[in-house]
């Protein structure tokens, strides 16, 4: 049965989360790709090098990430986060979420990998979604 889940219900499934799929605008198409995050008062927070997701996101700021728990096709739980994204300027701010992000996800990422393989490394960027509003569904 499907159920409509409560805003600390959807909540619990974000914070817990490792892995989101955050959809964004790219000139004006969808476009959803995958992200390891972290959440901190109400705040998810990635990384990523520059590309496509870091361009449609600063040109259109408003995004969400979605988030499943999911055990089989009849036991499921989803929730998505409706959030604005900001890039991290600060030097030491950067550092700390950095950090805490290989804390978690302690082997390499495709941005740390990059980062080995070249001479001359791109700018890692960090990220926050300030989240406004949450939702979830269930079928349990």
């Amino acid at each position: 049965m499907t159920k409509i889940l409560s805003k600390s219900e959807a909540c619990a499934i974000i914070d817990s989360g490792r892995l989101g799929r955050l959809g964004c605008l790219d000139r004006g198409e969808p476009y959803v790709v995958p992200i390891n995050y972290i959440v901190d008062g109400g705040e998810i927070f990635s990384h990523s090098l520059p590309g496509k997701k870091i361009d449609a996101m600063r040109a259109y700021p408003r995004v969400c990430l979605q988030v499943d728990n999911i055990w089989d096709e009849f036991h499921w739980r989803s929730a998505v986060a409706f959030a604005d994204f900001e890039e991290v300027t600060d030097a030491n701010q950067k550092t700390t979420i950095l950090r805490r992000l290989l804390e978690r996800f302690p082997n390499l990422t495709p941005v740390e990998s990059q980062l080995t393989r070249d001479a001359d490394p791109p700018p890692i960027i960090v990220f926050r979604l300030r989240i406004d509003h949450v939702s979830g569904i269930a079928e349990e």
